[in-house]
Protein backbone atom coordinates (compact mmCIF):
# COMPACT_ATOMS: atom_id res chain seq x y z
CA UNK A 1 0.00 0.00 0.00
CA UNK A 2 1.26 3.47 -0.91
CA UNK A 3 0.94 5.63 2.22
CA UNK A 4 1.10 8.80 0.09
CA UNK A 5 -2.44 7.84 -0.96
CA UNK A 6 -3.48 7.31 2.68
CA UNK A 7 -1.42 9.79 4.75
CA UNK A 8 -3.80 9.61 7.72
CA UNK A 9 -2.51 6.06 8.34
CA UNK A 10 1.09 7.22 8.98
CA UNK A 11 2.13 7.34 12.65
CA UNK A 12 3.62 10.84 12.24
CA UNK A 13 0.39 12.14 10.70
CA UNK A 14 -1.72 10.56 13.44
CA UNK A 15 0.52 12.31 16.00
CA UNK A 16 0.32 15.60 14.09
CA UNK A 17 -3.46 15.29 13.77
CA UNK A 18 -3.67 15.03 17.56
CA UNK A 19 -1.48 18.14 17.88
CA UNK A 20 -3.75 20.05 15.51
CA UNK A 21 -6.84 18.88 17.38
CA UNK A 22 -5.53 19.55 20.91
CA UNK A 23 -4.03 22.93 20.03
CA UNK A 24 -7.23 24.05 18.32
CA UNK A 25 -9.24 22.97 21.35
CA UNK A 26 -6.82 24.78 23.68
CA UNK A 27 -7.33 28.10 21.85
CA UNK A 28 -11.06 27.81 21.02
CA UNK A 29 -12.58 25.40 23.52
CA UNK A 30 -14.03 23.48 20.55
CA UNK A 31 -13.12 20.27 18.77
CA UNK A 32 -12.27 20.07 15.09
CA UNK A 33 -13.86 16.61 14.83
CA UNK A 34 -15.34 14.03 17.15
CA UNK A 35 -13.70 10.61 17.16
CA UNK A 36 -13.01 7.84 19.69
CA UNK A 37 -9.35 7.12 18.88
CA UNK A 38 -6.22 8.83 17.54
CA UNK A 39 -6.43 6.87 14.27
CA UNK A 40 -10.06 7.87 13.81
CA UNK A 41 -9.23 11.52 14.57
CA UNK A 42 -6.56 11.43 11.83
CA UNK A 43 -9.01 9.84 9.40
CA UNK A 44 -11.83 12.27 10.21
CA UNK A 45 -9.58 15.34 9.94
CA UNK A 46 -8.22 14.20 6.61
CA UNK A 47 -11.73 13.69 5.23
CA UNK A 48 -13.36 16.68 6.95
CA UNK A 49 -15.65 18.97 4.95
CA UNK A 50 -13.42 21.96 5.74
CA UNK A 51 -9.91 22.87 4.63
CA UNK A 52 -7.21 22.12 7.22
CA UNK A 53 -3.56 23.03 6.67
CA UNK A 54 -0.48 23.46 8.82
CA UNK A 55 3.14 24.42 8.47
CA UNK A 56 6.23 24.09 10.62
CA UNK A 57 8.37 26.72 12.34
CA UNK A 58 11.23 26.98 9.84
CA UNK A 59 12.44 30.46 8.79
CA UNK A 60 10.52 29.85 5.53
CA UNK A 61 7.80 27.53 6.88
CA UNK A 62 7.03 24.39 4.89
CA UNK A 63 3.58 22.83 4.82
CA UNK A 64 3.48 19.65 6.88
CA UNK A 65 -0.22 18.83 6.64
CA UNK A 66 -3.16 19.37 4.34
CA UNK A 67 -6.37 17.39 4.39
CA UNK A 68 -8.16 16.15 1.26
CA UNK A 69 -10.15 19.39 0.98
CA UNK A 70 -6.86 21.35 0.98
CA UNK A 71 -5.27 19.02 -1.58
CA UNK A 72 -8.30 19.45 -3.84
CA UNK A 73 -8.45 23.23 -3.43
CA UNK A 74 -4.74 23.78 -4.10
CA UNK A 75 -4.79 21.11 -6.84
CA UNK A 76 -1.79 19.34 -5.37
CA UNK A 77 -0.76 15.85 -4.25
CA UNK A 78 0.24 14.93 -0.71
CA UNK A 79 3.95 14.44 -1.60
CA UNK A 80 4.02 17.85 -3.33
CA UNK A 81 2.20 19.60 -0.50
CA UNK A 82 4.43 18.46 2.34
CA UNK A 83 7.56 19.90 0.74
CA UNK A 84 6.03 23.21 -0.39
CA UNK A 85 6.86 26.47 1.41
CA UNK A 86 3.56 27.73 2.79
CA UNK A 87 4.15 31.21 1.34
CA UNK A 88 3.54 29.67 -2.11
CA UNK A 89 -0.14 29.19 -1.23
CA UNK A 90 -0.50 32.92 -1.96
CA UNK A 91 0.44 34.98 -5.01
CA UNK A 92 3.59 37.12 -4.64
CA UNK A 93 1.51 40.31 -4.27
CA UNK A 94 -0.43 38.74 -1.36
CA UNK A 95 2.55 37.33 0.55
CA UNK A 96 3.46 40.37 2.63
CA UNK A 97 -0.09 40.69 4.00
CA UNK A 98 -0.16 36.95 4.65
CA UNK A 99 3.16 37.13 6.54
CA UNK A 100 1.87 40.01 8.69
CA UNK A 101 -1.23 38.01 9.53
CA UNK A 102 0.80 34.95 10.51
CA UNK A 103 2.96 37.13 12.77
CA UNK A 104 -0.17 38.54 14.40
CA UNK A 105 -1.51 35.02 14.87
CA UNK A 106 1.78 33.95 16.45
CA UNK A 107 1.59 36.80 18.97
CA UNK A 108 -2.07 36.16 19.83
CA UNK A 109 -1.87 32.33 19.42
CA UNK A 110 -5.27 32.35 17.67
CA UNK A 111 -7.09 34.61 15.23
CA UNK A 112 -10.37 34.23 13.39
CA UNK A 113 -12.33 35.86 10.57
CA UNK A 114 -9.29 36.10 8.30
CA UNK A 115 -9.83 36.49 4.58
CA UNK A 116 -7.40 36.65 1.71
CA UNK A 117 -6.60 35.66 -1.85
CA UNK A 118 -4.81 32.38 -2.47
CA UNK A 119 -3.65 30.56 -5.58
CA UNK A 120 -3.64 26.88 -6.51
CA UNK A 121 -0.63 25.15 -8.03
CA UNK A 122 -2.29 25.44 -11.45
CA UNK A 123 -2.73 29.21 -11.08
CA UNK A 124 -6.42 29.31 -10.14
CA UNK A 125 -7.12 32.17 -7.73
CA UNK A 126 -9.63 31.98 -4.89
CA UNK A 127 -10.69 34.05 -1.91
CA UNK A 128 -10.86 32.40 1.51
CA UNK A 129 -13.18 33.79 4.18
CA UNK A 130 -13.67 33.30 7.90
CA UNK A 131 -10.39 31.44 8.30
CA UNK A 132 -8.99 30.57 11.71
CA UNK A 133 -5.25 30.39 12.39
CA UNK A 134 -3.74 29.03 15.59
CA UNK A 135 -0.44 28.00 17.11
CA UNK A 136 0.20 24.26 17.15
CA UNK A 137 2.01 22.83 20.17
CA UNK A 138 3.75 19.49 20.53
CA UNK A 139 3.52 17.04 23.41
CA UNK A 140 6.25 18.89 25.33
CA UNK A 141 4.40 22.21 25.16
CA UNK A 142 6.71 23.63 22.50
CA UNK A 143 5.37 25.52 19.50
CA UNK A 144 5.81 23.35 16.40
CA UNK A 145 3.81 25.29 13.81
CA UNK A 146 0.58 27.00 12.86
CA UNK A 147 -2.68 25.51 11.71
CA UNK A 148 -5.37 27.03 9.52
CA UNK A 149 -8.98 26.03 9.02
CA UNK A 150 -11.70 27.44 6.78
CA UNK A 151 -14.88 26.30 5.08
CA UNK A 152 -15.59 29.23 2.81
CA UNK A 153 -13.83 29.99 -0.44
CA UNK A 154 -14.80 31.39 -3.80
CA UNK A 155 -13.05 30.97 -7.13
CA UNK A 156 -12.09 34.30 -8.71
Amino acid sequence: MNLASFPWLEADIIRHSLRLMKSYQQWTGEQLVDAPSPAQIAHNLFHAPFVLLSHGIQADPVLNYGNQSALDLWEITWPELICMPSRLTAEPVERQGRAQLLNQAAQQHYIQNYQGIRISTTGRRFRISNAEIWDVWDEKGQKCGQGARFSQWQWL
